[in-house]
């Protein structure tokens, strides 16, 4: 049975596929031109489904055994599928039917680059250079390769190029926004971006990746005025509200940041991302019933939004039900167990339910998991100490300087335990440290230890350094 047409529209696409399946439950052999072809694979591709694609492009090559396309479209699809050793076969026969085709050598880098041979998959990339006039998307590809091989400033030489050639090329302007941020070079990428906003200040996707830069930096003000910029260019511009939502959020800007929120949903379904944050503005506005609704909106969309399920635990630990709230900071955990925020809250909630064992062991691994906070160090401390595990008390407080050197709350605390343990002298000289440190900070032993008012030795010590 022949069929000999020309393919272009939906229709006719659609015509084909059609004919294609019947062939198949038939267990026939029907006839395709090769546009035909084409359209048939990339209805495949289109559905994401490379495996009925490569199948098409066989039996393409089976009817038209000397057409290049075909063998570099299955070169495309064992690449995306990881069979590397076979796409280099097909683009082998590519190159015996077609040397001087710049894609054979394109694609034969980013096969040599996914076996991490750059020399090679460089090697292939010039050629196809050497033979392409579309050089931009060869230069963006070179670039993607030297970015994941770490090489970022080499990277952003290869997407600048890219962007000299077609500076409408919105992936190569997110490429280098993500090298300057690992490179930490916020600064150059801030530069980068004003300059290019000179040659097109209509381009929405620079002026989010400079909102972006300046967010990283901490500039919050600035970042919200380059989000705006870009969704005043591209109003449904969803990204630009989410970033510019939690730049209020950094600025305590709650209300404001709640109707940007909101505001995504007039372009896209609501995210269990976006409802969490709406959620966290409440809490810090001290609304918890309307804090937990849209926690309980994140959980429903996703059932493994961590962060949400410890929201609506955080909602009832600040109405007092601490048994009901465990039972939320124990969902977040069982999704992400080495949080050290989900476990200093289980520790908290089982100290309010008088779980001393249990509090004990959630410090521990607050602090195992995140040694440099200093105010998880105090609680745990304080806790031992509660339980007269006073050793136990200055040892934890001991492990607690050696990460945080700077912080001399730990060294007033540890003068609090020396002397409740009886050890004056080495209190003294850790009282010395504290006040070298912050000498304003002196009252809080008095505040842990009332009765040392009267100490005149330590009085004396502290008038020393506070005068």
């Amino acid at each position: 049975m022949e069929e000999n047409f020309d393919f272009g529209s939906p229709e006719e696409q659609k015509h084909s596929v059609d004919r294609y399946e019947e062939m198949l439950r038939n267990e026939d052999q029907y006839f395709f031109d090769t546009i035909a072809f084409e359209g048939i694979i990339e209805y495949y591709i289109g559905k994401n489904d490379p495996v009925k694609a490569l199948q098409v492009a066989e039996f393409a090559l089976n009817q038209h055994p000397f057409e290049t396309n075909f063998f570099i479209r299955k070169a495309q699809l064992l690449l995306s599928m990881q069979q590397l050793s076979l796409a280099l076969e097909a683009l082998e026969k590519a190159e015996l039917l077609e040397p001087s085709e710049s894609e054979i050598y394109l694609i034969k880098g980013a096969v040599f680059a996914s076996y991490g041979d750059s020399a090679r998959a460089e090697e292939n990339f010039y050629r196809a250079l050497e033979l392409s006039d579309s050089k931009d998307d060869i230069y963006f590809q070179i670039g993607q390769m030297h970015q994941s091989n770490n090489d970022l400033s080499k990277a952003i030489q290869f997407f600048k190029k890219t962007l000299s050639l077609n500076n409408e090329n919105s992936d190569a302007l997110y490429a280098i926004a993500e090298c300057y941020d690992r490179l930490d070079r916020l600064e150059e990428s801030i530069s980068f971006y004003q300059k290019y906003i000179d040659s097109d200040p209509y381009s929405f996707v620079a002026w989010y990746n400079l909102g972006n830069a300046f967010h990283h930096l901490g500039k919050f003000e600035e970042a919200i005025d380059a989000y705006d910029y870009a969704i005043l260019i591209q109003e449904n511009f969803s990204p630009a509200y989410l970033d510019k939502g939690n730049a209020l959020i950094n600025l305590e800007r709650y209300r404001e940041a709640i109707e940007v929120f909101k505001h995504t949903f007039e372009f896209e379904s609501p995210r269990a991302e976006t409802f969490c944050a709406i959620g966290e503005c409440y809490e810090k506005l001290d609304k918890m019933t309307k804090a937990r609704e849209y926690y309980e909106k994140s959980v429903k969309l996703d059932t493994l939004h961590a962060d949400a399920w410890f929201g609506i635990g955080v909602t009832l630990d600040s109405e007092g039900r601490y048994f009901e709230s465990l039972y939320y900071y124990k969902k977040a955990l069982e999704i992400d167990e080495e949080n050290p925020d989900f476990w200093f809250a289980i520790a908290d909630a089982r100290y309010k339910l008088h779980q001393i064992e249990e509090s004990e062991y959630a410090y521990s691994r607050v602090v195992e998991l995140n040694p440099t906070d200093a105010e998880a160090w105090l609680d745990y401390s304080s806790l031992l100490f509660e339980q007269g595990k006073l050793e136990a008390a200055i040892e934890s407080m001991a492990e607690g300087i050696k990460c945080n050197p700077d912080e001399a709350l730990l060294y007033y605390r540890t003068v609090a335990y020396l002397i409740a343990n009886g050890n004056l002298n080495e209190a003294l000289n850790f009282l010395d440290i504290a006040l070298t440190k912050d000498p304003d900070k002196a009252y809080v032993i008095f505040e842990y230890l009332p009765q040392l008012e009267g100490n005149q030795v330590i009085l004396e010590l502290i008038k020393k350094y506070t005068g």
